[in-house]
C-alpha cells in the first residue's frame, strides 16, 4: 500500500509540474525588495525596468542613445526621462510599499505586458498595466484601475523626473485646447553629460470621461530636475475608475527636432485612445509569435523559452538599423556596446525565427564598414577590422584597460559570417551584392592580410586574445584561426553566387591556416595549450557554428574534453548553451538536457526568473545567454541547420523530459518543424 501511495505521489507531482508553469506568463506574488531583479518590456527601441515600488520603474533605456561619460572613456547607453513614475494618494496618504497588501507583479510575455497589483487598508484595490508600444518606437502607456471598497478621494501624480547624468534640464507644461479635447502635456528637455545629444520626454493623462467631465489637471514645479501633474477624483464604494498615461521619449540621435516630437507622438498616443493603442501593440506581438517554439511535456523550460524569446523580440525591432548589446534594453550593461554577442549568439536564433529582425543587426555592420576599413588600416591591415566594441559610430569603443580592443580580432570573421549567412537563410541576392558582398569580402581581405605566411600550413594568427577570454596575447587560437579559414571560404562561395571573380589569394591563406591539436588528439586551444581551465566556448565552435570539424569522432573528443574545462563560476551562458547543442546533434539527449538546464538555471534571479551573466551572477538580463540557449533549442534539438541552400533540418535528440518540439514560423517561408 504505502509502494502504491508514493508512486501515485510521483505521478501526481508529475502531473502538476507539467501544468504548474503557465506558458506566457510569468507571476511574482511574493517580492522581496531587498532581492529583486526587474524583468524589461520593450518594443525594440524604448526598454522599461521594473521596480518593487508602487507606481515606480526603475530605468528607462532608448536604444542607439549614446554618450561619453561613466565608465573607460568610451560612449555609454543613457538613461532617459523616467515618464512612468507616478505616485497615489487615498484619503490623503500616499501609497507606499510598505502601505500596501497583497502586493503582486506578472509578465505577460505574449503581449508584453507588466502588470502590478495590491490592496490599500480597507479601501481599494489597485492594479495597473504598462507597455513599451510595439506599434510606436518612442511610446509608452501605463493604464491605471481603482476599485474602491468604500468611498474614497484619490489624487494621482504623474511625475517626470531627470536622470543624475543629464544636465541643463528645463521643464515645460502645456494644455492644448480643442472644443473635442484638452491635451495636458507634461514635458522635460535635457542636455547628454558632454551636451552632444537633447534628450527629451513627454507624457500626458487619458481619460475615459467625456470631454468636460474629465478631472482638472494640475501642474506643480518642484525643483529643475522633478516637475509633476495631477488630478483628484472621488470614487464611490464598489466602483471603479480608470485612467492612462501615455508618454513618449526621443532624442537628437534619433530625431533632428525631438522636443517638439516628443509631444506630438504624446498627443498621437492620446488622441489614438487607450483601446485603440492597446490593440494595435497586441497585433503586433501577435504577429512576433508566429513564429514560436513549443515544447510539450515540460512547462517550466516551455515557460524559460518563452522567456529567452521574449526578450530577443523585445531588444530588437525592424527598420532600425540597430545591434543589440549584450544586456539587450534591460540597462546599462555593458554600456550598451555590441559585441560578438550580436553577430554569433543573438542574431543565429533571430535570423531563423524573424529574418526581418535579424537584417537590422547585419545592417548595423554594413553602415559601419568605412570604420572597419579605417580600423584596419590603423593597426597596419587591409580589408575591414571591426572593433570588439561598437557604439554609435563604429570606432573601438572598449576601455584601453581591456585588452579584447586590440587584440579580440575574430569579432571581424563573426561579423562577415553573420552576413553570410543572412543571404544563406534568406537567399536574397540582391543585398548579398549591395551589402553583403562588401561585409563578406573586405572581413576576408582583413585575414588575408593578418596572416604571418611562415611556410606552407604555416600562416600563422599571432598574438590575439582567443574566444576563450581568459587566454590573452596567444598564438593560433583554435576559433580565430577557423573562424578566419571560415570567413574565407564563404567569401570565396558568395563571389560565386553573384558570379564574381574571388581572391586567388582567400584559398590559399585558408588552405594553411593551422588548427592544432594536443598529443591525445583533442583540438588544442591555443599554442602551448595544455589542460587548464577555459572561461566559454572556443574549440567547441568549430563544430558549430563554424562546420570546420565535421567528424563526430573529433567533435565528440573536443566535446567532453572542454566541457570538463569549464569551471562551475564566472563563466557566461552561452558556453553550456553550445555543449547542449552538440551533444544533441551527437545524439546524446541525456548530456544535451543536462546541458541545457545548466546553462541558465544557475544564472536565474528572482522574482521573474531573469538570466545573469554568469551562476550566481547579479547583472540581468544577459540576452547573449539567452540567444546561444536558444540555439541549443532550434539548431540543437530541433536540428535546423543553416546551409548555403537555405535552412535544413538534420537528426538530432530531445531530451526524454519533452514529448515533442516544434518549431514555427521558421525562415523567409515560415515553415513548421515538428521533432518527436
Amino acid at each position: 500500500m504505502k509502494k502504491y501511495l508514493l508512486l501515485l505521489y510521483c505521478l501526481l507531482l508529475i502531473i502538476h509540474s507539467s501544468f504548474s508553469q503557465d506558458p506566457w506568463i510569468i507571476k511574482a506574488d511574493k517580492i522581496d525588495p531587498s532581492n529583486y531583479y526587474g524583468v524589461t518590456v520593450a518594443n525594440g527601441m524604448i526598454g522599461i525596468v521594473s521596480s518593487p515600488q508602487p507606481f515606480q520603474v526603475k530605468d528607462v533605456v532608448l536604444a542607439g542613445a549614446y554618450d561619453l561619460y561613466g565608465r573607460g572613456r568610451v560612449s555609454n547607453f543613457l538613461r532617459s526621462f523616467n515618464l512612468l513614475n507616478m505616485y497615489l494618494e487615498i484619503d490623503g496618504q500616499r501609497l507606499s510599499a510598505s502601505s500596501v497588501s497583497n502586493f503582486k507583479q506578472q509578465l505577460d510575455m505574449h503581449h508584453a505586458a507588466f502588470t502590478t497589483s495590491f490592496d490599500y487598508a480597507d479601501k481599494a484595490s489597485v492594479q495597473y498595466t504598462y507597455y513599451a508600444l510595439r506599434n510606436l518606437p518612442f511610446t509608452v502607456l501605463m493604464n491605471i484601475t481603482i476599485t474602491a471598497k468604500k468611498d474614497i478621494n484619490i489624487t494621482a501624480a504623474s511625475v517626470m523626473e531627470a536622470p543624475d547624468a543629464l544636465r541643463d534640464v528645463e521643464n515645460y507644461y502645456n494644455e492644448i485646447d480643442r472644443p473635442h479635447v484638452t491635451i495636458s502635456l507634461l514635458t522635460s528637455t535635457a542636455k547628454s553629460p558632454t551636451g552632444k545629444l537633447l534628450m527629451c520626454a513627454s507624457n500626458t493623462f487619458l481619460f475615459d470621461e467625456p470631454h468636460g467631465s474629465e478631472p482638472k489637471v494640475i501642474h506643480e514645479m518642484w525643483d529643475n530636475n522633478m516637475h509633476l501633474m495631477k488630478f483628484s477624483k472621488i470614487i464611490k464604494a464598489s466602483t471603479s475608475y480608470n485612467y492612462s498615461v501615455a508618454g513618449s521619449s526621443i532624442t537628437s540621435a534619433h530625431h533632428s527636432d525631438p522636443l517638439n516630437e516628443a509631444e506630438r507622438l504624446t498627443i498621437f498616443a492620446k488622441l489614438q485612445g487607450k483601446e485603440r493603442l492597446i490593440n494595435f501593440h497586441n497585433n503586433a506581438w501577435d504577429s512576433l509569435w508566429t513564429s514560436d517554439i513549443m515544447i510539450n511535456g515540460d512547462a517550466q523550460s516551455q515557460q524559460d523559452v518563452h522567456s529567452m524569446l521574449y526578450h530577443l523580440y523585445s531588444f530588437a525591432r525592424e527598420g532600425t538599423g540597430y545591434s543589440l548589446s549584450p544586456m539587450g534594453l534591460s540597462g546599462l550593461g555593458y554600456n550598451g556596446h555590441v559585441f560578438w554577442d550580436a553577430d554569433l549568439w543573438m542574431f543565429p536564433a533571430l535570423l531563423v525565427m524573424h529574418p526581418e529582425l535579424a537584417k537590422n543587426m547585419i545592417e548595423y555592420r554594413y553602415n559601419r564598414l568605412d570604420e572597419a576599413k579605417r580600423n584596419a588600416f590603423l593597426n597596419g591591415y587591409k580589408g575591414a577590422m571591426y572593433p570588439w566594441e561598437s557604439a554609435e559610430t563604429g570606432v573601438e569603443e572598449t576601455p584601453v584597460w581591456a585588452l579584447s580592443g586590440p587584440f579580440e580580432h575574430h569579432i571581424t570573421a563573426d561579423v562577415g559570417l553573420a552576413a553570410w549567412n543572412y543571404f544563406c537563410v534568406t537567399q536574397d541576392t540582391a543585398w548579398l551584392r549591395e551589402k553583403g558582398w562588401p561585409i563578406i569580402s573586405s572581413t576576408a581581405d582583413f585575414w588575408a592580410s593578418r596572416v604571418e605566411r611562415n611556410g606552407a600550413h604555416h600562416y600563422d594568427i599571432k598574438n590575439v586574445v582567443a574566444a576563450d577570454e581568459w587566454a590573452e596575447n596567444v598564438d593560433n587560437n583554435a576559433y580565430t584561426n577557423a573562424a578566419a579559414i571560415a570567413n574565407l571560404k564563404a567569401a570565396i562561395v558568395a563571389a560565386n553566387v553573384l558570379d564574381l571573380k574571388a581572391n586567388d589569394d582567400w584559398q590559399n591563406v585558408a588552405d594553411n591556416i593551422p588548427i592544432l591539436k594536443l598529443t591525445n588528439g583533442v583540438t588544442q586551444e591555443y599554442a602551448g595549450y595544455k589542460d587548464t581551465g577555459i572561461k566559454q566556448a572556443d574549440v567547441n565552435l568549430l563544430a558549430y557554428p563554424l562546420k570546420q570539424i565535421t567528424d563526430t569522432a573529433q567533435i565528440r573528443k573536443d566535446l567532453d574534453f572542454y566541457s570538463a574545462h569549464v569551471p562551475n563560476q564566472g563563466t557566461p551562458a552561452m558556453t553550456q548553451g553550445i555543449f547542449a547543442l552538440l551533444y544533441a546533434r551527437l545524439g546524446n539527449n541525456a548530456k544535451a538536457y543536462h546541458w541545457f538546464k545548466d546553462a541558465y538555471e544557475p544564472n536565474l534571479n528572482p522574482p521573474f526568473r531573469v538570466i545573469a551573466e554568469t551562476k550566481g551572477g547579479t547583472n540581468p538580463y544577459f540576452a547573449t545567454g539567452a540567444g546561444g540557449i536558444l540555439q541549443a533549442v532550434l539548431m540543437g534539438f530541433g536540428g535546423l541547420d543553416i546551409t548555403p541552400h537555405g535552412i535544413s533540418q538534420i537528426k538530432t535528440a530531445i531530451p526524454q523530459q519533452w514529448k515533442s518540439l516544434t518549431l514555427k514560423g521558421i525562415g523567409v517561408e515560415k515553415k513548421t518543424y515538428v521533432i518527436k
